[in-house]
């Protein structure tokens, strides 16, 4: 039981894709990162020293993604809920953001 608990956040994210809805406040259909997104994602992924916008940047993909950073700090399901929005946010951007990627 503790497993599938520990597995919830991941277990629902996983639900969301397959049934193809998304977090709220993204729609449902065509992109989920903009275009700033996709360039701070990338210069995030290069291990340049990064900036507190492109923080911001990941922070808002992740917020995208389902992911709920609680201003309490007692989040039981973290980190599963955090690595589970990260595995989100890297499908979209290898999915949405390849004129970013590395050739």
């Amino acid at each position: 039981m503790k497993d599938l608990l520990r597995n919830r956040s991941a277990l629902i994210v996983s639900a969301l894709l397959l049934a193809g809805c998304v977090a709220p406040g993204v729609p449902p259909s065509g992109r989920h990162l903009d275009p700033t997104e996709c360039r701070d994602l990338a210069a995030l992924k290069s291990n340049s020293p990064p900036t507190m916008a492109q923080h911001r940047s990941e922070l808002s993909a992740l917020r995208k993604a389902g992911y709920d950073p609680s201003p309490l700090y007692d989040d039981p399901y973290y980190p599963e809920d955090l690595e589970a929005a990260q595995r989100v946010v890297d499908h979209w951007f290898e999915t949405e953001c390849q004129e970013f990627r590395p050739g």
